[in-house]
């Protein structure tokens, strides 16, 4: 079952790779995800390797100042916002950014990472040790979160570089997908389903498999060698 309206936005590109989940009524949520989106992808250039952080920062900034500027213009998408995570590569550097809880995933050598750190109250709690994980699915602040690109100027992005190599495998979600199909599920799609958009189905199908309540949304990049590939 989905709910009315995706909310959900994504980009795939040669150099950016990005997922906005929206919140919001009356479409809002779809505004500023679009919003957000639209400002990553002009992103989608060579960029030089040591401004990797920097520009994603900067982009993350103004995306988060159109959102205010569309609140401003429209008093109807007051209290929109979105989440956003996403990645810039350059060669084999990558920055990755992350507020609210879209999730990155990494495969290497047939094991699965989180990369990315829910920006959550129960997040939180369970890293101060005052929940138990099984306490977390019903949790009834389980869907609070710490950050979100709304507009406000209080903003503190968590930006990462990483070093991609060759077969890594990367997956960009909304919580529509993480929060109905575990990791074990996640792990056996992208470590079994060779093509990227092959797997990307087989996620969403698994999401909705699981009754997910939620919009699903998926972006999935392969670390592959342009040599190699440009010689088959």
């Amino acid at each position: 079952m989905l709910r009315d309206g995706n909310e959900d936005s994504a980009y795939a590109g040669p150099h950016v790779l990005a997922v906005a989940d929206g919140m919001g009524g009356h479409n809002a949520g779809e505004v500023a995800s679009a919003a957000v989106i639209e400002e990553l992808r002009a992103l989608d250039t060579d960029v030089p390797q040591d401004r990797l952080l920097s520009m994603l920062e900067q982009a993350v900034r103004r995306a988060n100042q159109k959102v205010h500027d569309l609140v401003e213009a429209d008093s109807s998408l007051q209290g929109m916002g979105t989440t956003l995570t996403a990645m810039l590569w350059s060669g084999s550097q990558l920055a990755l950014v992350q507020i609210g809880d879209s999730r990155a995933y990494l495969v290497r050598d047939d094991v699965l990472y989180q990369i990315t750190h829910d920006q959550t109250l129960v997040q939180t709690l369970l890293d101060d040790g005052k929940i138990s994980q099984d306490q977390v699915a019903t949790h009834p602040y389980r869907s609070m979160l710490l950050q979100a690109l709304d507009g406000r100027a209080e903003l503190t992005p968590d930006l990462q570089l990483h070093s991609a190599l060759v077969g890594d495998r990367y997956l960009l979600c909304s919580d529509g997908l993480w929060d109905v199909v575990g990791p074990e599920a996640i792990h056996k799609i992208l470590t079994s389903v060779t093509d990227p958009e092959h797997a990307v189905g087989h996620l969403t199908d698994a999401a909705n498999a699981g009754g997910g309540p939620d919009n699903i949304t998926c972006v999935i990049a392969d670390v592959i060698d342009l040599d190699e590939h440009e010689s088959h």
